[in-house]
């Protein structure tokens, strides 16, 4: 694969072990995200994707991503781990969808899923599918003209093999291309590390000797 190493923003924080309260509501959050519910804000209500499009627009010049937004980047929602059906429901691309909707880039759908993997929340963590694994698995339809920037969007990212597979993918067809990726809610699963759900951080998903990545934080 081209790229050993790719940069990340990730918006909310969840802790998958955690006991304490703030644990258990980021929980509730991340399914919320998942299945991109309705949930109450500023009393009415508002589905997931749009509030997550609504919290990156305006807390721009405070997150510590900020600059994957700042070139108008192409936006690429991940596809379903499953070989995806026309009516199935696609919240990488309601998020990428939200985000453009605030002019912060423009959406491409160009990369598909064309091998079905083993799903990750369903699968142990030696268990769960490589980059090179995700690159195999993943075709992009060429656009006319090579993006200068693309943006990766996901709803969760745990160990980032999934946004490091299929920003190699895009690599081979865009090798100009700046890419990095977002995910609107990142795993902490040490509960000692875990410090809130409204935790955003900016870091490196790394490929290992092994083939696993490394995702910091």
């Amino acid at each position: 694969m081209r790229l050993e190493r790719i940069e990340f923003g990730a918006l909310l924080s969840y802790s998958p072990y955690g006991i304490e309260k703030d644990a258990e509501i980021s929980r509730s959050v991340r399914t919320a995200v998942k299945n991109d519910e309705f949930v109450i804000s500023e009393s009415k209500q508002v589905q997931m994707s749009e509030l997550l499009g609504e919290l990156v627009a305006s807390t721009r010049g405070k997150l510590p991503f900020d600059h994957l937004f700042d070139s108008y980047p192409m936006l690429v929602p991940i596809p379903s781990s499953s070989l995806m059906k026309a009516d199935s429901l696609w919240v990488p691309e309601r998020i990428a969808l939200a985000l453009q909707r605030r002019k912060l880039g423009k959406v491409a759908g160009c990369l598909t899923r064309i091998n079905p993997l083993p799903k990750s929340a369903t699968s142990l963590p030696s268990d769960r599918s490589t980059a090179a694994q995700h690159y195999d698995s993943l075709g992009v339809q060429k656009l006319l003209s090579e993006p200068e920037s693309i943006l990766l969007v996901d709803d969760v990212v745990t160990q980032g093999a999934t946004l490091l597979g299929a920003a190699n993918r895009l690599a081979d067809a865009y090798p100009i291309a700046r890419i990095a990726g977002f995910a609107a809610i990142r795993t902490v699963s040490t509960p000692s590390v875990f410090k809130g759900m409204y935790e955003s951080v900016v870091g490196l998903i790394t490929l290992q000797a092994s083939g696993r990545t490394l995702r910091k934080p």
